[in-house]
């Protein structure tokens, strides 16, 4: 008799042990899911605080405009206004890229949390079905009988400390359920808020690019009627012929600047840059067309013979700009003619040069690979349209940049 009572109390300290076991699992599984919830609606927070954001900072176009009817009398400082204009939209739709970028991935993210979740809830869900039906089935007897077949008050305290402990494990069981059910819940509302603030941002993007062809559309206006206008016509050329001698004069300044270092570096018996003589890359792979090419040719709006000293690949805006070969940027910089601007030197001489862009990647003192990506397409400067002019110098002078591209 005394070996069967002792078998009984030896199981029923291996099922309470084996209970107390899984109640960690519980009480970590719950608090783990508490913090999740917390993190979720964090979350969710954030993505509102992004759309009310968004809806704060989109580009007045009219505004703007207006602002700039006063610089519109000097071509120069009104074209200098609405590229600091054109800059910051640029900005914005590169942070709103970005955003709907970081969007779709905490979407993939949060789904599968989701489902992850839902995983969990149905576990605990049908652990708490199967618990409810052993108890409905065997009930309070089953306890009641537990309790009155005590053989000893120390084997009733035993028995009592087991049902305790069932008791105690169910509701672990149960306040786990409802915290999978609360995860779930809130997942579902985090992933909600984000579907929300990644369609605010995309039509935020869709305003932004909107608002930048629309000033650029007013810029080529403005460009096209100051050029075109007969009583401007004597100003405008002259005006064209010192923007184009300002540009060489920064140039030049460059090259001289070059050429100095490479005097420094021979005099520390130091090595300066070599051209190898391979091939260009083509630094506008998006281009669509070549809208203005090298050479001689009739101004189309002044309608005078003018040296056109590169070659412009008509591409979108925002699309990448290539650094045509290996080499040093010597100039990353913005005039009111060339836009923002890279220069860069590949030695022996040659020198490539890019214009108009809509932003930089680069700084000077820069080594750039033939092929790397250095900024972006734009209409910067006094140019009526999205283009990459590309020049190419050689010692000093502008040269067909066909003689290096394919």
């Amino acid at each position: 008799m005394k070996r069967k009572r002792g078998a009984r109390f030896i199981g029923m300290l291996m099922v309470t042990t084996l209970l107390a076991a899984h109640v960690p699992l519980f009480v970590h599984a719950a608090t783990l899911t508490n913090d999740k919830i917390r993190e979720s609606e964090e979350s969710k927070k954030q993505a509102e605080e992004e759309r009310k954001a968004l809806k704060s900072n989109l580009t007045d176009v009219q505004s703007i405009l207006k602002s700039l009817e006063v610089s519109k009398s000097n071509l120069e400082n009104y074209i200098q206004e609405l590229d600091k204009q054109l800059d910051d939209i640029n900005s914005k739709i590169d942070r709103l890229t970005s955003l709907i970028s970081d969007k779709e991935f905490e979407i993939q993210t949060t789904e599968k949390e989701l489902e992850e979740a839902k995983s969990v809830e149905e576990t605990q869900y049908n652990a708490m079905k199967k618990r409810i039906k052993f108890v409905y089935e065997r009930g309070e007897a089953s306890t009641a009988e537990m309790l009155l077949s005590s053989k000893s008050f120390v084997d009733f305290l035993n028995k009592a400390e087991f049902i305790t402990k069932i008791s105690a494990y169910d509701k672990r069981m149960l306040d786990s359920y409802i915290a999978a059910k609360d995860m779930v819940a809130a997942k579902e509302e985090e992933l909600v808020a984000q579907k929300a603030a990644l369609e605010d941002a995309k039509v935020a993007v869709e305003n932004e690019q909107n608002a930048l062809e629309e000033l650029m559309a007013d810029k080529e206006k403005e460009i096209t009627v100051f050029e075109g206008d007969i009583t401007n016509k004597e100003a405008a050329i002259a005006e064209y012929e010192a923007m184009i001698a300002e540009q060489d004069q920064i140039i030049k300044a460059m090259e001289a600047a070059i050429l100095e270092e490479k005097k420094r570096l021979l005099a520390e018996n130091k090595k300066a840059i070599v051209y190898d003589g391979g091939q260009f890359k083509w630094p506008a792979p998006e281009y669509t067309r070549i809208s203005d090419d090298y050479g001689s040719r009739t101004h189309p709006i002044l309608g005078v013979q003018q040296f056109h000293n590169g070659v412009d690949m008509a591409a979108p805006s925002g699309s990448p700009i290539l650094a045509a070969y290996d080499g040093e940027v010597i100039a990353s910089s913005y005039s009111a003619t060339m836009g923002n601007y890279i220069m860069i030197d590949h030695g022996d001489g040659l020198i490539t040069i890019y214009m108009h862009a809509s932003s930089v990647n680069v700084s000077p003192g820069t080594m750039v690979a033939r092929g790397e990506r250095i900024g972006s397409v734009g209409s910067t400067g006094r140019s009526t349209g999205p283009h990459l002019h590309f020049s190419v110098r050689l010692n000093g002078s502008y040269v067909s940049p066909w003689n290096y591209l394919s």
